[in-house]
């Protein structure tokens, strides 16, 4: 971003100081309040949650609905390499989706299959805790926020975060290819696209949740891999699959707590 120790500093320091003027806009966010108009339709829950069903989720080859999806509604840019890619939800191998799980008597398609991952919107989130300028925050019901306008680029976030779920934007995702294609090959305009220099990530779609709807990707499966709901609700999807199943998380043993399970 061409800023060296000295104005990194400056800028951080800067942005602590608005961040304290701002204080109680970002406490009451903290506090999940939606940064948007209040709607009587919206979705609200205690602890948001999400259920990755690997069964059904392998039985369809191939498929990247929930992705495409997720990535449309969000103006995710493609830049066409790995080097400089942007994901919000994406496909792991297996053994490095769960390089920790140690029950060899799992079934073997689901050892050599490819697994949904996305932020884990943990209970304990180390980004939060190492970002200078508050520009990641965990709200009360548990979702983990970005700010793309307080974010100085600083990429401690994406160091911090165990399970690679922020990407950093090298590139000026507004732009186009050297064939004059858009990075972003349809906008919505209904969501903010980013700058080069910040960190992005899945939100679970708070801004759907805002409007009463589920987020992107559970509406998009066809095959009903993804459940999205509140764990303090009994009576919830994810609490009654919960408790039916026998369920998975990324890297527990580093005390996160993520809140995304999957259905073994």
């Amino acid at each position: 971003m061409g800023v060296d120790r000295r104005g990194f500093f400056k800028i951080a320091g800067l942005s602590t100081l608005a961040g304290m003027a701002g204080k109680t806009s970002m406490d009451a966010l903290a506090q999940g309040e939606s940064r948007f108009a209040p709607n009587p339709e919206a979705l609200h829950g205690k602890r948001w949650a999400m259920v990755v069903d690997m069964e059904k989720c392998k039985s369809k080859e191939g498929c990247k609905d929930c992705i495409l999806a997720c990535h449309q509604v969000h103006n995710v840019p493609d830049f066409g390499n790995p080097k400089d890619e942007v994901k919000w939800i994406w496909k792991e191998q297996y053994h490095h989706a769960f390089p920790s799980q140690e029950n060899e008597y799992i079934k073997d398609d689901l050892k050599h299959a490819n697994v949904l991952v996305f932020c884990n919107h943990c209970d304990n989130p180390p980004c939060v805790r190492v970002c200078p300028t508050q520009a990641t925050w965990d709200r009360k019901d548990g979702i983990v926020m970005m700010d793309w306008h307080r974010c100085i680029g600083c990429r401690y976030c994406i160091a911090a975060c165990p399970y690679g779920s922020r990407s950093f934007n090298w590139r000026d995702p507004r732009g186009v290819d050297e064939e004059e294609e858009s990075f972003i090959k349809e906008t919505n305009p209904e969501f903010p696209t980013r700058t080069r220099g910040v960190v992005e990530k899945c939100t679970f779609c708070d801004e759907r949740l805002a409007q009463g709807l589920l987020p992107a990707c559970v509406e998009a499966c066809t095959e009903g891999c993804l459940k999205f709901g509140d764990l303090e609700d009994p009576e919830s999807e994810v609490r009654k699959l919960l408790a039916e199943r026998f369920s998975i998380r990324r890297k527990p043993e580093l005390g996160t707590q993520p809140e995304v399970y999957y259905l073994v």
